[in-house]
């Protein structure tokens, strides 16, 4: 499987985002997270029907030496990422009928057991207030995947009447599952692209909890849309695409549906943000 890039570690845990349930699936054995790709050996090269050709990054393969900040060493986007196009390997069954479909249950334990690190008892929402949420979302290959996501539970309802949304509109997601121990751990590659909530931290150079601790942030197309405060941008290989004049799916602009979707539910947007810019990040607390 391709490996994915330690995203969740640089974008979720240490970058922006300041200021009846489907069964679990079985997540890879060890080393970083693979949800979406192909054998490490091959790289997709075209898409099944029409349309642009994937690209050719070996996503995950490419660990980054580490800044004393704790990032991964800025880089310039790689040539194959410039216009970045992957297909989506499904962990959850996708919807048979290709319609959109939705669920939201409890944290259970066999769930719990797979979050790992990314919560603990002293994270400042309990497992009982949180929300196991799968959605239908449409993937860079045209087809529809199941996704998952862990908030909390108060908001749950209404971010599946943002994807509902997204979803109608053909908007695409290139994943969307749980961080994992894996991810808190594998060194830094700076080429994921993962769409993830709750991450139990603090906000960066910050002693109080971040949104993503308490269910409350979602992250949506992270390396399409990154983190800029100066000198740092996360991920780490995304610099091309703080172009914002850029208009490939799934980068957001001002306006366009996906922000205004979470802000009829009163969610703002880190695009939004003068003292830094957080374009992927969404959040009902306002940091």
């Amino acid at each position: 499987m391709r490996p994915v890039a330690a995203l969740l570690a640089a974008t979720l845990l240490l970058a922006g985002c300041s200021g009846g349930t489907t069964a679990a699936p079985v997540p890879p054995s060890s080393g970083q997270v693979a949800p979406s790709g192909t054998d490490p050996s091959a790289s997709p090269t075209a898409s099944p029907g029409s349309g642009p050709a994937y690209s050719t990054w070996r996503l995950g393969a490419h660990v980054l030496p580490r800044t004393a900040q704790g990032f991964g060493e800025i880089r310039p986007t790689p040539k194959a990422l410039r216009v970045r196009r992957y297909p989506t390997t499904d962990l959850l069954p996708p919807p048979a009928d290709g319609r959109f479909h939705s669920s939201v249950g409890p944290v259970t334990d066999a769930l719990r057991e797979r979050m790992g690190e990314t919560w603990s008892p002293a994270c400042p929402v309990a497992l009982a207030d949180l929300a196991y949420v799968n959605v239908s979302f449409r993937g860079f290959d045209g087809l529809a995947h199941t996704g998952e996501l862990v908030l909390a539970a108060s908001v749950a309802d209404d971010v599946v009447s943002v994807y509902r949304a997204l979803f109608a509109a053909g908007y695409p997601i290139e994943e969307m599952r749980l961080p994992t121990t894996a991810d808190l751990e594998a060194p830094p590659t700076g080429d994921g692209n993962d769409t993830a909530a709750l991450v139990c931290r603090a906000a960066r150079g910050q002693t109080s909890w971040s949104a993503h601790a308490y269910g409350l942030a979602i992250d949506v197309n992270p390396f399409l849309n990154p983190y800029r405060k100066g000198d740092v941008v996360l991920p780490e290989r995304a610099s091309a695409y703080l172009d914002r004049t850029r208009t490939q799916p799934g980068i957001i602009h001002p306006g366009d549906l996906v922000v205004r979707e979470f802000a009829r539910i009163g969610w703002t947007w880190g695009g939004s943000w003068s003292s830094l810019k957080d374009y992927q990040h969404f959040t009902a607390t306002g940091r």
